[in-house]
């Protein structure tokens, strides 16, 4: 009780770390703005910059418990400011509508889908008889047949005839909205084709952008000629960022036994390649006694180790998780540069303030939430390991590091992926304990050691050994995922949910005394507000593509596609029903393209398909729901509630939950930048 007693106490003490702080405070002013129903108003960005000045004016000229308050508001109002301004900066057309045509652009990144299928992301784009003003900035096409004789390569010219759209909605009010996505990507359309794909002109020799791009797709394919398989297409996307050659059957394996952090380069990679150039340069120096006796040795082998992972952000492609993942790296070794302690909570602090004021989007994902919390708990266990390791016998010390250090990171990061991916693997300690040694003592040395030995064509046993190395990995999560029980699914949380439980863990961190006693409430309410949350009774997709009514077996759904909303119900339910299972569910009945279900004692009606216009008249009677995925006529009448797809393309997907209350996409997601329809 004495640090209820003496809340000021507790914040003058709390001056000390008021860096540690200043992540938190910015986060909260980013997450405000994304919170927030509308833009920023003028009136508001105008509140938030005099709050801004009139806050460093208390900090500068106050003392005791004012200054960290004062700081902290700094902090929210910047945080708020800079996404604001993120936003803003990032803005490019958005496709006003539905387009099938030739499509022209220069390739600019190749990847995967979830269904297995290359896909371009182009920009330079050329859409005929669309105006340059409203063209999309970039435009991702897959590829469903038309790319078999494409050789994709960054900075080719490209022409095909291709199906684009704008970007999707939530697929339900509250979910992960791919628009917003989007639109800090300036990805402007998404679509397919199942035509040819035409090379119109080769990639530019002196267009410098994109050097780094067609060098990583070289070394890729180079990588993947060497070492055959689905070993090399993650040996390469270790190496290189590209993960166009991985199967989504080897992703699904992965992801089972919590292994998928192996494939996306991040700070695992980057701290196993700048640790292995560091003790590598350190220790080859050690052997030689007058360097070691008149040269610095430790800063010598730090900025070895910097340049390296300067090197590897470049040929990688610099995506958001690998430049986070430099950013940690460049700040830890510049305190050893600077003499100071490279693993402590400032420096990840420090990391964090850059990348939320260069990227403020990047809150909101997995791959920030997942890295900075598993960080910051290895960090934890650090300081108290050395007296426990005391009483381990020294043979089982390594193992027992990784052991623990395994098991507070996925614990750390377990409830982040549930609430993001559905599911949670139970088996992610065992298969981390026998892959990432190998990734470490293996596979990273391996590749490095290839990297340095290409220019003079000899990388060819280093690459052996890596393919070795990462066939091992793969075998590993095979058989993890081949368990029974690996995994098991979890319904997605409130929005509040996560937010509330990284405030309360911050706290935990942060907070000394009696404020403690505030995180573990707030812990405890967020845990029970995901597990009693109820999931939407009724749910109707944009357009009225599909509907799906909550029953005692689960969803059931009108019908089985479209796929992606369908998929996104159930695993937002918990469910691990395909979409045709829950299709064959009871509760819907009827021939295809008018399926019937019970709502509330009243009739519940789903027209599709051509037919649908004609059939709305008998259907719309008195007391049903009728939900069509055409256009009503403008002057129809009906004495049903009626959702069509001109009022469901205004109001994006709908929820209701058991009382028959609605909730929308547009009404929660308000007047964004990302949902204003393009002009």
């Amino acid at each position: 009780m004495a640090g209820l007693s003496d809340p000021l106490g507790a914040v003058a003490r709390a001056q000390l770390d008021w860096m540690l702080w200043a992540p938190l405070a910015l986060g909260l002013g980013i997450g405000g703005y994304f919170t927030l129903p509308d833009e920023p108003t003028a009136g508001l960005r105008v509140l938030a910059g005099a709050v801004t000045l009139a806050a460093a004016l208390v900090w500068a000229r106050g003392a005791g418990p004012v200054r960290l308050p004062a700081a902290l508001l700094i902090f929210v109002a910047c945080g708020l400011l800079a996404a604001d301004l993120r936003a803003r900066t990032v803005a490019a057309p958005v496709l006003a509508h539905r387009y099938y045509g030739p499509v022209e652009g220069r390739i600019l990144r190749i990847d995967r889908s979830a269904r297995d299928v290359l896909r371009l992301t182009l920009d330079q784009v050329r859409l005929p008889g669309t105006p340059p003003a409203r063209t999309p900035a970039k435009v991702r096409i897959a590829l469903h047949g038309g790319g078999d004789a494409l050789a994709p390569e960054p900075g080719l010219v490209v022409m095909t005839t291709a199906h684009l759209s704008p970007p999707n909605g939530p697929v339900e009010p509250g979910a992960w909205d791919f628009r917003r996505t989007a639109w800090f990507e300036r990805l402007g359309a998404v679509g397919y084709t199942r035509a040819p794909v035409v090379v119109i002109a080769p990639p530019d020799p002196d267009d410098r952008a994109l050097a780094a791009h067609r060098l990583r797709m070289q070394l890729s394919a180079a990588m993947q000629a060497r070492i055959p398989g689905q070993a090399g297409a993650v040996s390469a996307a270790l190496m290189t960022g590209d993960r166009s050659g991985i199967e989504e059957a080897t992703n699904e394996e992965m992801r089972a036994a919590n292994l998928y952090h192996i494939v996306s380069i991040s700070g695992l990679h980057m701290g196993m390649l700048a640790g292995f150039v560091f003790a590598a340069i350190r220790h080859g120096f050690a052997l030689i006694g007058w360097v070691a006796l008149w040269w610095n040795t430790k800063k010598i082998a730090a900025i070895a180790a910097l340049l390296a992972s300067t090197a590897y952000l470049w040929i990688s492609g610099a995506d958001i998780a690998t430049q986070r993942a430099w950013i940690m790296t460049s700040v830890m070794l510049s305190a050893v540069l600077l003499d100071r302690r490279a693993l402590s909570l400032n420096t990840v602090a420090l990391a964090a303030l850059v990348l939320l004021a260069l990227w403020p989007e990047a809150l909101l994902g997995p791959g920030f939430q997942m890295s900075f919390a598993a960080t910051v708990a290895l960090i934890l266990i650090a300081k108290p390991w050395p007296a426990w390791q005391k009483h381990i016998p020294v043979p089982l010390r390594p193992l027992a590091m990784l052991i623990l250090t395994s098991l507070v990171a996925g614990v750390v990061t377990a409830p982040i992926a549930a609430a993001h991916f559905g599911r949670m693997s139970h088996y992610g300690l065992l298969a981390n304990l026998l892959a990432v040694p190998m990734m470490g003592v293996v596979v990273m040395p391996a590749g490095v050691i290839a990297a340095c030995l290409a220019p003079f064509g000899l990388a060819g046993p280093a690459l052996w050994v890596m393919g070795k190395g990462t066939g091992w990995v793969l075998a590993v999560a095979a058989w993890v995922a081949g368990l029974d029980g690996a995994q098991s699914v979890l319904p997605a949380p409130p929005g509040w949910v996560l937010p509330t439980m990284a405030l309360a863990a911050a706290v935990a961190v942060l907070a000394r005394g009696g404020l403690r006693a505030c995180a573990v409430i707030m812990l405890a309410l967020s845990v029970a507000g995901w597990a009693l949350a109820p999931r939407p009774a009724l749910l109707i997709a944009p357009e009225g593509a599909l509907v799906g009514l909550m029953t005692p077996s689960g969803r059931a759904l009108s019908k089985a596609a479209p796929v992606y909303t369908a998929e996104g119900w159930l695993v937002a339910d918990g469910d691990t029903a395909t979409p045709e299972e829950a299709a064959e569910r009871p509760g819907f009945v009827g021939p295809r393209g008018r399926r019937q279900a019970e709502w509330q004692g009243h009739a519940l009606v789903h027209l599709t398909g051509k037919g649908a216009p004609a059939a709305l008249p008998e259907a719309c009677r008195a007391s049903a729901l009728v939900v069509i995925d055409k256009p009503a006529p403008v002057d129809f009448t009906g004495a049903c509630t009626l959702y069509d797809s001109r009022s469901l393309a205004r109001s994006g997907a709908l929820a209701f939950d058991v009382a028959g209350r609605m909730r929308s996409v547009t009404t929660e997601a308000g007047n964004r930048l990302w949902t204003r329809p393009p002009q």
